[in-house]
């Protein structure tokens, strides 16, 4: 796959690995720079939208400050069911938890991003939504999901396979999105980051 020609530094302010992976298939040249910031368990106002999408503008908010002339990258990704966030799991036990209570259901999966253009300051920040269900899990299952460790770090406790998982169907929306960074509108907000860097820059 062609690189995108990005005419300025890329900096993702995430440690994910499944963002970064994401990076490295569409062909993107990119530093990494972790925000590092602490992440509330709760939906303030019970609105996941607003949830993702405000601690995406934090990240990169956090990283920017740093970066004199570049383009921030960020994002935050939560499932939500029943009204609550369902964040990532402190340990096998809540691992286990969160996985029981996803199993035979549908849950949804948000992702918000945020763009942030240095100098000039310049933001754009959006979300996307994708729906996803989890198979009923045997106890066996469950176990052995637990031992491939793939639920450490991760919201949901899981980290989608490409391209079929055993255990999880997108049924709507995009696979990447779940993944951590919806590449489609990403594609799309960087032409804007462009424009908006250049006015930025210009002499």
């Amino acid at each position: 796959m062609a690189t995108p020609n990005l005419p300025f530094r890329l900096i993702l302010a995430s440690g994910s690995l499944g963002r970064r992976e994401l990076m490295k298939l569409h062909g993107y040249q990119y530093e990494v720079q972790p925000a590092n910031i602490d992440e509330p368990t709760e939906a303030r106002l019970g609105d996941v939208r607003h949830y993702v999408g405000e601690l995406a503008w934090l990240k990169a908010a956090a990283v920017a400050r740093t970066v004199a002339d570049g383009v921030v990258l960020a994002g935050d990704t939560v499932g939500w069911l029943d009204g609550k966030v369902v964040g990532k799991p402190d340990d096998a036990a809540d691992a286990r938890r969160i996985l029981t209570w996803l199993s035979g259901r549908v849950h949804e999966l948000w992702t918000g991003v945020c763009l942030w253009v240095r100098p000039g300051d310049f933001q754009i920040c959006w979300q996307e939504r994708s729906l996803v269900e989890m198979k009923a899990l045997t106890d066996e299952e469950l176990d052995a999901y637990l031992k491939t460790d793939k639920w450490v770090g991760s919201s949901g406790a899981y980290s989608i396979e490409m391209p079929v998982d055993p255990y999880l169907k997108v049924i709507e929306g995009s696979t990447s999105n779940v993944i951590g960074l919806p590449m489609e509108s990403l594609a799309t907000a960087l032409e804007w980051a462009k424009a908006m860097h250049a006015a930025a820059t210009k002499p």
